[in-house]
Protein backbone atom coordinates (compact mmCIF):
# COMPACT_ATOMS: atom_id res chain seq x y z
CA UNK A 1 0.00 0.00 0.00
CA UNK A 2 1.43 3.60 -1.33
CA UNK A 3 -0.10 6.09 0.57
CA UNK A 4 1.65 9.52 1.00
CA UNK A 5 1.31 11.80 3.66
CA UNK A 6 2.17 15.36 4.44
CA UNK A 7 2.46 16.33 8.30
CA UNK A 8 2.42 19.95 9.07
CA UNK A 9 4.79 20.64 5.75
CA UNK A 10 6.78 23.73 5.84
CA UNK A 11 9.03 25.15 2.96
CA UNK A 12 11.01 28.28 3.48
CA UNK A 13 13.04 30.53 1.16
CA UNK A 14 14.86 32.91 3.61
CA UNK A 15 12.44 34.85 5.07
CA UNK A 16 9.66 34.15 2.66
CA UNK A 17 7.40 31.01 3.24
CA UNK A 18 6.08 29.18 0.24
CA UNK A 19 4.36 26.93 2.31
CA UNK A 20 2.38 27.45 5.42
CA UNK A 21 2.06 24.11 7.22
CA UNK A 22 0.20 21.77 5.12
CA UNK A 23 -1.65 18.87 5.81
CA UNK A 24 -2.70 16.22 3.09
CA UNK A 25 -2.90 12.26 2.94
CA UNK A 26 -3.05 10.67 -0.04
CA UNK A 27 -4.60 7.22 -0.73
CA UNK A 28 -3.14 3.88 -2.29
CA UNK A 29 -4.28 4.15 -6.06
CA UNK A 30 -5.03 7.64 -5.77
CA UNK A 31 -5.26 10.33 -8.57
CA UNK A 32 -4.69 13.41 -6.57
CA UNK A 33 -3.99 16.78 -8.65
CA UNK A 34 -2.86 20.02 -6.84
CA UNK A 35 -4.13 23.07 -8.77
CA UNK A 36 -3.91 26.72 -8.28
CA UNK A 37 -2.83 29.74 -9.51
CA UNK A 38 0.74 30.38 -9.76
CA UNK A 39 3.06 31.09 -7.00
CA UNK A 40 0.71 29.22 -4.90
CA UNK A 41 2.90 26.34 -3.58
CA UNK A 42 2.09 23.58 -5.90
CA UNK A 43 5.43 22.82 -7.60
CA UNK A 44 7.27 22.91 -4.72
CA UNK A 45 5.15 20.67 -2.86
CA UNK A 46 5.63 17.92 -5.63
CA UNK A 47 9.50 18.71 -5.29
CA UNK A 48 9.07 17.93 -1.96
CA UNK A 49 7.73 14.77 -1.81
CA UNK A 50 10.18 14.01 -4.90
CA UNK A 51 12.86 15.26 -2.74
CA UNK A 52 13.82 17.81 -5.17
CA UNK A 53 13.77 20.34 -2.53
CA UNK A 54 14.58 19.97 1.14
CA UNK A 55 11.86 20.66 3.49
CA UNK A 56 11.94 23.08 6.48
CA UNK A 57 9.59 21.56 8.44
CA UNK A 58 7.23 19.04 8.98
CA UNK A 59 6.84 15.07 7.99
CA UNK A 60 6.72 13.37 4.22
CA UNK A 61 5.83 9.73 4.52
CA UNK A 62 5.60 7.49 1.55
CA UNK A 63 4.01 4.44 2.00
CA UNK A 64 4.47 4.34 5.84
CA UNK A 65 8.06 5.43 5.59
CA UNK A 66 9.17 8.78 6.44
CA UNK A 67 11.11 10.59 3.29
CA UNK A 68 12.21 13.40 5.04
CA UNK A 69 16.00 13.02 4.73
CA UNK A 70 16.00 10.22 1.78
CA UNK A 71 17.10 11.31 -1.50
CA UNK A 72 15.07 10.90 -4.25
CA UNK A 73 16.12 7.63 -6.17
CA UNK A 74 15.82 6.33 -2.78
CA UNK A 75 11.79 7.08 -2.17
CA UNK A 76 11.18 5.11 -5.17
CA UNK A 77 8.76 7.75 -7.30
CA UNK A 78 9.57 8.28 -11.46
CA UNK A 79 8.67 12.20 -12.06
CA UNK A 80 7.49 13.31 -15.33
CA UNK A 81 8.71 16.78 -16.20
CA UNK A 82 7.28 19.72 -18.27
CA UNK A 83 10.11 19.91 -20.64
CA UNK A 84 10.04 15.75 -21.41
CA UNK A 85 13.98 15.53 -20.38
CA UNK A 86 14.59 13.25 -23.10
CA UNK A 87 18.24 12.83 -23.88
CA UNK A 88 18.39 13.97 -27.68
CA UNK A 89 21.00 11.17 -28.85
CA UNK A 90 19.39 8.02 -27.68
CA UNK A 91 16.46 6.33 -29.45
CA UNK A 92 12.91 5.77 -27.59
CA UNK A 93 14.04 2.28 -26.70
CA UNK A 94 17.41 3.52 -24.96
CA UNK A 95 15.46 6.48 -23.58
CA UNK A 96 13.15 3.96 -22.02
CA UNK A 97 15.94 1.80 -20.42
CA UNK A 98 18.16 4.19 -19.20
CA UNK A 99 17.35 4.23 -15.80
CA UNK A 100 17.37 0.62 -15.45
CA UNK A 101 20.57 0.56 -17.26
CA UNK A 102 22.37 2.87 -14.73
CA UNK A 103 20.81 0.59 -12.16
CA UNK A 104 22.70 -1.91 -13.73
CA UNK A 105 19.62 -4.62 -14.52
CA UNK A 106 20.10 -7.44 -16.56
CA UNK A 107 19.56 -7.06 -20.24
CA UNK A 108 16.96 -9.24 -20.44
CA UNK A 109 14.89 -7.80 -17.24
CA UNK A 110 15.64 -4.12 -19.29
CA UNK A 111 14.35 -5.28 -22.25
CA UNK A 112 10.87 -7.26 -20.84
CA UNK A 113 9.85 -3.34 -19.13
CA UNK A 114 10.98 -1.57 -22.00
CA UNK A 115 8.55 -3.40 -24.02
CA UNK A 116 6.13 -3.68 -21.34
CA UNK A 117 5.60 0.24 -21.22
CA UNK A 118 6.11 0.06 -24.89
CA UNK A 119 2.88 -1.69 -25.22
CA UNK A 120 0.74 0.61 -22.45
CA UNK A 121 1.42 3.47 -24.29
CA UNK A 122 1.34 2.49 -27.87
CA UNK A 123 5.20 3.21 -28.14
CA UNK A 124 5.99 0.20 -30.45
CA UNK A 125 6.61 1.76 -33.78
CA UNK A 126 8.50 4.49 -32.06
CA UNK A 127 11.13 2.15 -30.84
CA UNK A 128 14.14 3.42 -32.84
CA UNK A 129 13.54 7.14 -33.08
CA UNK A 130 15.03 9.31 -31.67
CA UNK A 131 13.27 12.57 -29.59
CA UNK A 132 13.84 14.93 -32.81
CA UNK A 133 11.82 12.22 -34.91
CA UNK A 134 8.64 12.46 -32.51
CA UNK A 135 5.64 14.90 -31.96
CA UNK A 136 5.29 16.87 -28.94
CA UNK A 137 2.20 13.72 -27.68
CA UNK A 138 5.08 11.08 -28.75
CA UNK A 139 7.57 12.64 -26.56
CA UNK A 140 5.37 13.48 -23.74
CA UNK A 141 4.31 9.13 -24.23
CA UNK A 142 8.42 8.24 -23.59
CA UNK A 143 8.61 10.47 -20.89
CA UNK A 144 5.60 8.83 -18.89
CA UNK A 145 7.17 4.74 -20.53
CA UNK A 146 10.57 5.93 -18.68
CA UNK A 147 8.53 6.59 -15.51
CA UNK A 148 6.60 3.17 -15.95
CA UNK A 149 9.71 1.33 -16.47
CA UNK A 150 10.94 1.65 -12.95
CA UNK A 151 7.58 0.31 -11.02
CA UNK A 152 7.68 3.05 -8.56
CA UNK A 153 5.00 3.47 -6.13
CA UNK A 154 4.18 6.95 -7.01
CA UNK A 155 4.02 8.75 -10.11
CA UNK A 156 4.83 13.06 -9.99
CA UNK A 157 3.33 14.80 -12.85
CA UNK A 158 4.78 18.42 -13.41
CA UNK A 159 2.60 20.28 -15.36
CA UNK A 160 3.35 17.68 -18.17
CA UNK A 161 0.97 19.12 -20.95
CA UNK A 162 1.80 22.66 -21.13
CA UNK A 163 3.78 22.56 -24.04
CA UNK A 164 1.41 20.88 -25.80
CA UNK A 165 -0.75 22.58 -27.87
CA UNK A 166 -4.73 22.86 -27.23
CA UNK A 167 -6.10 19.42 -29.24
CA UNK A 168 -2.78 17.53 -27.87
CA UNK A 169 -3.41 18.23 -24.56
CA UNK A 170 -6.86 16.97 -24.95
CA UNK A 171 -5.44 13.55 -26.37
CA UNK A 172 -2.88 13.58 -23.66
CA UNK A 173 -5.46 13.73 -21.12
CA UNK A 174 -7.09 10.41 -22.07
CA UNK A 175 -3.77 9.10 -22.44
CA UNK A 176 -3.10 9.88 -18.92
CA UNK A 177 -5.69 8.50 -17.36
CA UNK A 178 -5.93 5.67 -18.86
CA UNK A 179 -2.06 5.26 -17.98
CA UNK A 180 -3.52 5.27 -13.90
CA UNK A 181 -6.30 2.48 -14.77
CA UNK A 182 -4.06 0.16 -16.39
CA UNK A 183 -1.17 0.79 -13.88
CA UNK A 184 -3.51 1.73 -10.97
CA UNK A 185 -0.53 3.03 -8.92
CA UNK A 186 -0.74 6.32 -6.82
CA UNK A 187 -0.33 9.72 -8.94
CA UNK A 188 0.13 13.18 -8.21
CA UNK A 189 -0.17 15.60 -10.88
CA UNK A 190 0.46 19.36 -10.67
CA UNK A 191 -1.51 21.96 -13.24
CA UNK A 192 -2.50 25.56 -13.31
CA UNK A 193 -5.06 24.37 -15.40
CA UNK A 194 -8.51 23.67 -13.83
CA UNK A 195 -10.05 21.63 -16.63
CA UNK A 196 -7.02 19.26 -16.36
CA UNK A 197 -7.67 19.03 -12.63
CA UNK A 198 -11.91 18.39 -13.45
CA UNK A 199 -11.01 16.03 -15.83
CA UNK A 200 -8.03 13.77 -14.51
CA UNK A 201 -8.59 13.65 -10.66
CA UNK A 202 -9.88 11.82 -7.86
CA UNK A 203 -9.85 14.33 -5.57
CA UNK A 204 -8.52 18.19 -6.44
CA UNK A 205 -5.91 19.51 -3.68
CA UNK A 206 -6.90 23.64 -4.52
CA UNK A 207 -3.68 25.59 -3.29
CA UNK A 208 -3.75 29.15 -2.89
CA UNK A 209 -0.23 31.37 -1.43
CA UNK A 210 1.15 28.35 -0.14
CA UNK A 211 -1.84 27.06 1.92
CA UNK A 212 -4.74 24.22 1.00
CA UNK A 213 -8.62 25.97 0.58
CA UNK A 214 -10.43 22.66 -0.47
CA UNK A 215 -9.47 19.11 -0.49
CA UNK A 216 -12.44 16.81 -2.38
CA UNK A 217 -13.70 15.17 -5.54
CA UNK A 218 -13.92 17.38 -9.02
CA UNK A 219 -17.91 17.92 -8.11
CA UNK A 220 -17.39 18.74 -4.41
CA UNK A 221 -15.59 22.04 -5.55
CA UNK A 222 -17.54 22.68 -8.51
CA UNK A 223 -21.35 22.15 -6.41
CA UNK A 224 -19.98 23.45 -2.95
CA UNK A 225 -17.11 25.94 -3.21
CA UNK A 226 -15.87 26.45 0.31
CA UNK A 227 -15.24 30.67 -0.69
CA UNK A 228 -15.29 32.69 -3.55
CA UNK A 229 -11.66 31.81 -4.75
CA UNK A 230 -12.83 28.19 -4.91
CA UNK A 231 -16.06 29.62 -6.52
CA UNK A 232 -13.98 31.23 -9.82
CA UNK A 233 -11.24 29.28 -9.61
CA UNK A 234 -12.79 25.95 -10.59
CA UNK A 235 -15.42 25.60 -13.48
CA UNK A 236 -15.69 27.58 -16.79
CA UNK A 237 -16.88 30.26 -17.24
CA UNK A 238 -16.12 31.03 -13.71
CA UNK A 239 -19.28 31.83 -11.14
CA UNK A 240 -20.68 34.78 -11.24
CA UNK A 241 -20.91 36.73 -8.23
CA UNK A 242 -23.15 40.16 -7.25
CA UNK A 243 -22.98 42.27 -4.51
CA UNK A 244 -25.93 41.94 -2.29
CA UNK A 245 -27.08 42.82 1.35
CA UNK A 246 -29.68 40.37 3.58
CA UNK A 247 -32.60 42.50 3.80
CA UNK A 248 -34.07 39.83 6.33
CA UNK A 249 -34.15 36.20 6.82
CA UNK A 250 -35.50 35.52 3.59
CA UNK A 251 -34.52 37.71 1.35
CA UNK A 252 -31.53 39.19 -0.15
CA UNK A 253 -31.29 42.78 -2.34
CA UNK A 254 -28.83 42.49 -4.54
CA UNK A 255 -26.65 46.21 -5.70
CA UNK A 256 -29.12 47.08 -8.70
CA UNK A 257 -32.23 46.51 -6.38
CA UNK A 258 -33.35 43.15 -7.45
CA UNK A 259 -34.28 40.94 -4.80
CA UNK A 260 -33.88 37.41 -4.67
CA UNK A 261 -34.92 34.54 -2.16
CA UNK A 262 -31.89 33.29 0.52
CA UNK A 263 -30.91 30.36 -1.31
CA UNK A 264 -32.42 27.13 1.18
CA UNK A 265 -28.65 25.89 1.82
CA UNK A 266 -28.16 29.41 3.35
CA UNK A 267 -31.71 29.89 5.85
CA UNK A 268 -30.73 30.08 9.00
CA UNK A 269 -27.35 30.87 8.37
CA UNK A 270 -27.23 34.46 7.05
CA UNK A 271 -27.76 37.56 9.46
CA UNK A 272 -30.03 41.01 8.54
CA UNK A 273 -27.66 43.54 7.23
CA UNK A 274 -24.92 41.50 6.20
CA UNK A 275 -22.85 42.39 3.43
CA UNK A 276 -22.87 39.30 0.96
CA UNK A 277 -21.84 38.22 -2.50
CA UNK A 278 -24.36 36.62 -4.28
CA UNK A 279 -23.25 33.74 -6.80
CA UNK A 280 -24.63 31.49 -9.70
CA UNK A 281 -22.79 29.71 -12.42
CA UNK A 282 -23.81 29.90 -16.15
CA UNK A 283 -25.66 26.61 -15.98
CA UNK A 284 -27.95 28.14 -13.71
CA UNK A 285 -29.06 31.07 -16.03
CA UNK A 286 -30.26 29.99 -18.83
CA UNK A 287 -32.93 31.39 -21.90
CA UNK A 288 -36.42 29.72 -21.71
CA UNK A 289 -36.84 27.08 -24.54
CA UNK A 290 -32.89 26.57 -24.52
CA UNK A 291 -32.55 25.27 -20.73
CA UNK A 292 -32.46 22.19 -18.57
CA UNK A 293 -35.85 21.66 -17.41
CA UNK A 294 -35.39 20.47 -13.85
CA UNK A 295 -37.99 21.27 -10.72
CA UNK A 296 -36.61 23.41 -8.43
CA UNK A 297 -36.94 27.80 -7.04
CA UNK A 298 -36.38 29.23 -10.13
CA UNK A 299 -36.89 32.96 -11.31
CA UNK A 300 -37.13 34.50 -14.63
CA UNK A 301 -36.04 37.86 -15.57
CA UNK A 302 -36.30 39.87 -18.96
CA UNK A 303 -31.79 40.50 -19.37
CA UNK A 304 -30.54 42.05 -22.45
CA UNK A 305 -27.64 40.09 -24.52
CA UNK A 306 -24.59 42.42 -24.61
CA UNK A 307 -22.23 39.94 -26.35
CA UNK A 308 -22.21 35.89 -27.56
CA UNK A 309 -19.32 33.41 -27.49
CA UNK A 310 -20.99 30.66 -29.52
CA UNK A 311 -19.36 27.22 -28.83
CA UNK A 312 -20.88 24.34 -31.24
CA UNK A 313 -23.56 22.75 -28.96
CA UNK A 314 -23.77 25.61 -26.74
CA UNK A 315 -23.57 29.45 -26.31
CA UNK A 316 -22.00 31.13 -23.56
CA UNK A 317 -24.53 34.62 -23.23
CA UNK A 318 -23.14 37.54 -21.43
CA UNK A 319 -25.92 40.02 -19.91
CA UNK A 320 -26.24 42.31 -16.82
CA UNK A 321 -27.78 41.61 -13.96
CA UNK A 322 -27.93 44.62 -10.55
CA UNK A 323 -25.30 46.70 -12.43
CA UNK A 324 -22.83 43.48 -12.72
CA UNK A 325 -22.08 41.30 -15.66
CA UNK A 326 -22.86 37.64 -16.00
CA UNK A 327 -22.47 34.67 -17.81
CA UNK A 328 -25.51 32.77 -18.64
CA UNK A 329 -25.55 29.49 -20.97
CA UNK A 330 -27.75 28.20 -23.88
CA UNK A 331 -28.26 25.07 -24.73
CA UNK A 332 -29.47 23.70 -28.46
CA UNK A 333 -28.14 27.59 -29.37
CA UNK A 334 -29.66 29.89 -32.21
CA UNK A 335 -28.01 33.14 -33.67
CA UNK A 336 -28.49 35.61 -30.57
CA UNK A 337 -27.83 39.85 -31.64
CA UNK A 338 -26.09 42.16 -28.98
CA UNK A 339 -29.08 44.23 -27.43
CA UNK A 340 -31.69 41.37 -27.69
CA UNK A 341 -33.68 40.76 -24.92
CA UNK A 342 -34.44 37.01 -23.65
CA UNK A 343 -36.86 35.55 -20.93
CA UNK A 344 -34.04 33.61 -18.59
CA UNK A 345 -34.52 31.54 -15.66
CA UNK A 346 -32.19 31.82 -13.06
CA UNK A 347 -32.50 28.46 -11.12
CA UNK A 348 -32.55 29.93 -7.04
CA UNK A 349 -31.91 26.25 -5.37
CA UNK A 350 -28.36 26.13 -7.41
CA UNK A 351 -27.12 29.59 -6.54
CA UNK A 352 -24.43 30.30 -3.69
CA UNK A 353 -24.05 32.92 -1.20
CA UNK A 354 -21.01 34.10 0.21
CA UNK A 355 -20.06 37.08 3.19
CA UNK A 356 -18.48 39.76 2.04
CA UNK A 357 -15.73 40.18 4.17
CA UNK A 358 -14.49 36.70 4.94
CA UNK A 359 -14.94 35.32 1.46
CA UNK A 360 -16.38 31.64 3.08
CA UNK A 361 -19.38 30.24 1.97
CA UNK A 362 -22.21 30.77 4.27
CA UNK A 363 -24.58 27.56 3.94
CA UNK A 364 -25.61 24.72 6.35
Amino acid sequence: MTEVTLSKVVKNYGKHRAVHGIDLAIQDGEFVVLVGPSGCGKSTTLRMIAGLEDISGGEIAIGGRVVNDLPPRDRNISMVFQNYALYPHMTVRENLGFSLKIAKKDEAEIAKAVDEAAGILGLAELMDRKPAALSGGQRQRVAMGRAIVRHPDVFLFDEPLSNLDAKLRTQMRVEIKKLHQKVGNTIIYVTHDQIEAMTLADRIVLMQDGYIVQVGTPLDLFNAPVNTFVATFIGSPPMNLIDGVVADSNTIQLAGGLSVPVPANAKGYVRTGQQVKFGFRADNLMPLGHAVEEEGERADLDLTVTLTEPLGTETILFTDIAGTEVQGKMLNPRPVRPGEVLKFRLMLDKCHVFDANSTDAIRG
